[in-house]
């Protein structure tokens, strides 16, 4: 049995990774309480039930999951067994900048936030099943987010975030159809940074637009967003949406938030 460990708030990250581990172990080789326990049933009996099948028990550590008194309950019980029992192995998954518990601390844990989760799933699989094949296909979580917020028809500001783990490539194209001088733009607090402006670029929808190119110097973490400022004089301000670079030659959307 593999026991996944983690509070409702996580959910959004962690949902794609037991939906995977599924198509490759089987669901009811999986205790993921969204489908282990079902309504009528002990809460606590299920869980005491899937910990004491468990042979792999994956801990997501988060802000939120430390926060929790149930999985509290869990992760240190289960800790305990696997320092008693071989057959039970005890691996924490770090999902954000959260402090890790001291007494995690000797324990090699799989990075989801330092690492992204296609490298942490890989990980995870070769804990339970050495080299088992990837399955790919499946639900896709994005990191990156954006909440555009418009304060008049010719200035508006977009935030990008990254939820839940840090994300080394910040660049990105901000949409538009807009002619080349016609907005002004600025990255807050940001001096190492490339911008330019492309005509005629095609999005992920074939779609065709012209877009502000800004290249920062840094990673985006959930902590340290980017902010950026858009202006213009005489035009109103036509927004498309925004893309972000994940390889050489890869640009892909990310959901915006309309705040306005």
């Amino acid at each position: 049995m593999i026991f996944f460990s983690h509070t409702f708030a996580d959910k959004p990250l962690i949902e794609p990774i037991a939906l995977q581990f599924s198509k490759i172990f089987g669901q009811s080789n999986i205790f993921y309480d969204s489908w282990s326990i079902q309504p009528g049933d002990g809460i606590i009996d299920k869980m005491s039930e899937g910990m004491s099948k468990c042979r792999f028990f994956f801990f997501f550590v988060s802000k939120n999951s430390l926060k929790s008194k149930m999985v509290q309950i869990e992760w240190q019980n289960m800790l305990m067994n696997s320092s008693k029992n071989e057959d039970v192995k005890f691996i924490p998954i770090k999902l954000d900048d959260c402090l890790m518990p001291t007494i995690l601390m000797q324990t090699l844990y799989i990075d989801v936030y330092g690492q992204g989760p296609e490298f942490a799933v890989r990980q995870m699989i070769d804990v339970v099943n050495g080299n088992n094949t990837f399955i790919s296909g499946v639900q896709k979580f994005e990191n990156i987010r954006g909440e555009l917020r418009i304060i008049s028809k010719f200035e508006l500001k977009l935030t990008i975030h990254a939820i839940a783990y840090s994300e080394p490539i910040s660049r990105y194209y901000i949409l538009t159809h807009n002619n080349e001088g016609e907005i002004s733009y600025n990255v807050l607090g940001e001096s190492m940074l490339q911008t330019g402006f492309d005509k005629n670029i095609k999005s992920n929808n074939d779609f065709i637009t012209n877009a502000i190119y800004l290249g920062i110097n840094r990673s985006v973490t959930p902590s340290f967003p980017i902010e950026v400022s858009l202006k213009s004089k005489n035009k109103p301000i036509s927004f498309n949406g925004a893309l972000r670079q994940v390889s050489l030659s890869e640009w892909v959307s990310f959901p915006i938030i309309d705040l306005r």
